[in-house]
């Protein structure tokens, strides 16, 4: 089994300098450098070490770009890293073992924290040990905060974060929409939990994996939040909605409206005298909404699962 490893650089090759010779030393791999219109070294340090460069000369976002980096893979695996995630050098080996399981579409690693590519750098905190979904439509990082040592069994989980997923190449043509994996009207944020979404529909699981590790530094999630600019948080906050919009039924939306509803009077009142900007987020989501419902229609199409047998709230044992 091979693998093709997408390492996405937008100006980041501080960071790609240290994330590339870790992913070239993985077996049985391919690199390509996905470097997204960067203006620094990023080709210069994937022709230093051999990698295959793939420019984008128009910036695009971080789901565009993949899209992009995901069709040029060869692999019959592919890992979607990026470049502030540093794999430990038998990453791939104990990730690739779970693909035994021919229910296993995608595997999420244990994601340490760390402040940079230096061993002196990591913390005694996990970043991830994959994400999880609740009943209230909510996603979030599994474990983050905890111990290192914590979720230090193989299990199931909802899905691999994107800063370093592996994916099963027929999970990926099942879950294609018009030929896209992530969505691009998500820009970035939660089209990771949009696609593992998408995938239990079409019938696959999520294994953890905590012997695959990996050091990432976490750019945006529950300690850093206050830190992220606005628009960022928006597009997030609005693109629950559009991941409701695209892979909930009315039968499973209507199972948990308790839950919604009593999240969305919170997450209303949050937005009213905490963060105003956030009410934007509901009109783009409005805008949006016509899109993310043809493509809900596509993908009722094809599903194979009851969306009410989706596993919301599974993530593997502490």
């Amino acid at each position: 089994m091979t693998t093709t490893i997408v390492l996405i650089s937008t100006d980041r090759a501080a960071e790609l300098s240290a994330s590339l010779p870790a992913a070239m030393a993985q077996d049985d791999a391919e690199v390509v450098v996905l470097d997204n219109a960067s203006t620094d070294t990023t080709a210069e340090l994937a022709r230093e070490h051999g990698a295959r460069h793939l420019r984008l000369e128009q910036r695009l976002s971080w789901a565009a770009a993949n899209n992009v980096g995901i069709a040029a893979a060869e692999g019959d695996t592919v890992l979607l890293l990026n470049s502030d995630c540093f794999l430990e050098p038998d990453f791939l080996t104990h990730a690739r073992a779970r693909l035994s399981d021919p229910a296993i579409g995608a595997v999420a690693p244990k994601l340490v924290r760390t402040l940079g590519p230096a061993p002196d750098d990591r913390l005694d905190l996990l970043d991830a040990a994959g994400m999880r979904m609740d009943r209230a439509r909510r996603n979030n990082l599994t474990g983050h905060g905890r111990p290192r040592l914590a979720y230090d069994t193989s299990g199931l989980a909802f899905g691999a974060d994107g800063a370093a997923a592996l994916y099963r190449r027929e999970m990926l043509a099942d879950c294609a929409v018009d030929g896209e994996l992530l969505d691009p009207s998500f820009e970035k944020w939660a089209s990771d939990v949009d696609l593992a979404w998408r995938a239990h529909l079409m019938g696959w699981k999520c294994a953890y994996e905590p012997r695959a590790v990996a050091y990432h530094v976490r750019s945006y999630g529950p300690t850093s939040r206050a830190a992220v600019p606005e628009t960022d948080r928006r597009v997030q906050f609005r693109n629950r909605y559009l991941m409701m919009l695209k892979n909930d039924s009315l039968a499973s939306f209507a199972r948990d409206l308790p839950r919604i509803a009593a999240y969305e009077v919170l997450a209303f009142g949050y937005a009213l005298l905490r963060e105003r900007h956030l009410l934007r987020g509901y009109g783009e989501a409005l805008r949006l909404a016509p899109e993310a419902r043809r493509k809900g229609r596509a993908i009722a199409k094809l599903r194979r699962v009851d969306p009410c047998r989706v596993p919301f709230g599974l993530e593997p044992l502490a």
